[in-house]
């Protein structure tokens, strides 16, 4: 503890008498200081102990004693020492009533007392208590090293909340907690997600103070981690500000857990290698030697049905299928450049989706493989896991986000996230999985939607497909000599065919729908076959004639 008014006036070498404000004694005192000026208060900082002698003053005059008192009072000084038996022989009456008054302590100071005696004593008083706080903060830094290198971040949680004699949390990359000191912090650590969310937004260190009605006591917000995003975030929550010693602890604390966040960044970055190389096998249909090569490291997750999801940025993915379609025209190449994936104003979208699922991952304790492929990034995570809920989930999120910025700006974020996800399969399957996903992915691009699974586009309709462009512009193609035809006025071929399709090739059933004589059907039916020059009785040629009459038709599918 710091040196107190209380402490000096038990210290027997200095023989001090209080006069006035005895029961403000414990108040610390941060200096002695000896002024006779008349007015020293420019010279104060707060904290101190005025020590005069009254050489410029009229100690006896009760109005001057008055403001004197009060202007030292409202600068913060906590405590007057008067020198007797120099000028005055016993402290003036005046000075007395004054400090009562203001419930300044007032200390007598004999004569034998030099001032230079006492500021000796607040000054070691003053050492002493910062070596005290010092010799704290190394044993307590030991204590947060052992039990870092023995249990963990859970340990040094638990060593770091006893030594501020509050609470502490550790958040992950996404703001989830991670692990809390003592259990019950869980709760109070849970309503801080918002503020650590805005401080992970701000580059690394970075610190906050929250408090309030909702947090219960003074809570202090550390990012974790050197890079430019941070790795993690720690709460410190105590019932006041924190002491010297206190913030030792915590200091200690950011520095082994920045170490362990780093460390683990290089484990990470093995492991998401060791994950390419499993992911490169499984695609190349080698299950065997992808389980070997995963090992206790990812051997799990191919024990059961896993799910692929391949996401990339919505700008990225335009400019892939931009670049697929030109491709197509050229040749039956995909094309080779590689397109830059978009960042938008939070950051890189497929990093944020990787912390996500990564977090749900080690929140459940699951195995998940994530490899960034390029401008895409790829997912092997567990059927029905926690990583693939947090993934729709996130998407789900993006979706509202979207439609609520659409609805009231009339546009929406450029750089959202397109993902496509697998069905459920095993690593003999894997390449087929890869192969649904990337199907996914690409309806999910031409659709404007923000993920889409395999398994939907099994259950719905092909007839949505047909709305591509490409596809509009083959079937305009193919009936476009039908259409020239009708437009004569010499019969209504693009109806007749429309009506003998939809009716499997029945003429009596055709011909009826369309209030025509059978004989006159199979006349039209001649004509679209010279002109078109196809036969109907092809069912390839049927069929893609019954899908040009959908994409070109303005009924709704």
């Amino acid at each position: 503890m710091p040196p107190t008014l209380a402490s000096l006036v038990h210290h027997s070498a200095l023989k001090l008498t209080v006069r006035a404000g005895a029961d403000r004694l414990d108040v610390p005192v941060r200096w002695a200081h000896v002024s006779e000026l008349a007015d020293p208060v420019p010279y104060m900082e707060g904290g101190e102990l005025l020590l005069i002698t009254a050489l410029k003053l009229d100690a006896e005059d009760p109005e001057a004693m008055r403001r004197y008192v009060k202007r030292l009072a409202a600068a913060g000084v906590v405590g007057l020492g008067f020198a007797v038996g120099v000028n005055y022989e016993e402290i003036p009456k005046a000075l007395v009533d004054a400090a009562e008054a203001e419930n300044l302590p007032l200390l007598e100071v004999p004569r034998r007392t030099p001032f230079l005696a006492i500021s000796k004593a607040v000054s070691a008083a003053i050492a002493a208590d910062q070596y005290r706080a010092v010799t704290a903060g190394f044993a307590a830094q030991r204590e947060l090293t052992r039990q870092a290198l023995s249990t963990g971040p859970e340990g040094l949680l638990a060593a770091l909340a006893a030594q501020v004699d509050g609470w502490a949390a550790l958040y992950d990359a996404s703001g989830a907690v991670v692990a809390t000191a003592p259990e019950w912090a869980g709760r109070r650590a849970a309503r801080l997600t918002a503020d650590v969310e805005r401080l992970r937004d701000r580059p690394a260190p970075a610190s906050a103070v929250v408090g309030g009605p909702e947090t219960e006591d003074r809570v202090e917000l550390h990012s974790i981690g050197t890079g430019r995003r941070p790795r993690a975030a720690l709460a410190v929550g105590t019932a006041a500000t924190l002491g010297t010693a206190e913030r030792y602890a915590v200091h200690s604390a950011i520095a082994l857990l920045t170490l362990t966040t780093e460390r683990s960044r290089s484990l990470h970055a093995a492991e998401q290698r060791v994950g390419a190389a499993v992911l490169r096998m499984l695609l190349a249909g080698q299950p065997d030697h992808a389980r070997a090569v995963a090992g206790d490291l990812y051997g799990g997750l191919l024990d059961a049905p896993f799910r692929v999801i391949v996401a990339e940025s919505a700008s990225a993915s335009a400019a892939r299928a931009h670049a697929d379609g030109h491709a197509r025209v050229q040749s039956a190449k995909p094309a080779a450049a590689a397109v830059p994936a978009a960042s938008g104003p939070g950051g890189d979208p497929l990093a944020a989706l990787a912390e996500v699922v990564e977090a749900a991952a080690a929140r459940a304790g699951e195995a998940v493989l994530v490899v960034p492929e390029g401008e895409r990034l790829v997912v092997l995570a567990g059927d029905g896991g926690a990583a693939v809920a947090a993934c729709g989930e996130y998407a789900t999120g993006l979706e509202a986000a979207r439609a609520a910025a659409v609805s009231e700006q009339g546009a929406g974020e450029e750089d959202e996230l397109v993902v496509g996800l697998s069905a459920p399969a095993g690593p003999i399957a894997a390449a087929g999985a890869y192969k649904q996903a990337e199907q996914a992915l690409s309806v999910a691009r031409r659709r404007g939607r923000v993920l889409v699974e395999h398994e939907q586009l099994a259950s719905g309709s092909v007839l949505p497909l047909l709305a591509d462009d490409a596809v509009r512009a083959f079937a305009d193609g193919l009936l476009r000599a039908l259409y020239e035809h009708d437009a004569t006025g010499r019969g209504d071929l693009v109806a007749s065919l429309r009506a003998w399709l939809s009716r499997h090739g029945q003429w009596d059933a055709a011909a009826a729908d369309l209030g025509v004589h059978r004989h006159t059907l199979r006349y039209r039916m001649r004509r679209v076959e010279e002109i078109l020059g196809r036969s109907l009785d092809d069912p390839d040629v049927r069929m893609e004639l019954w899908l040009a009459l959908k994409a070109t038709s303005t009924e709704p599918a």
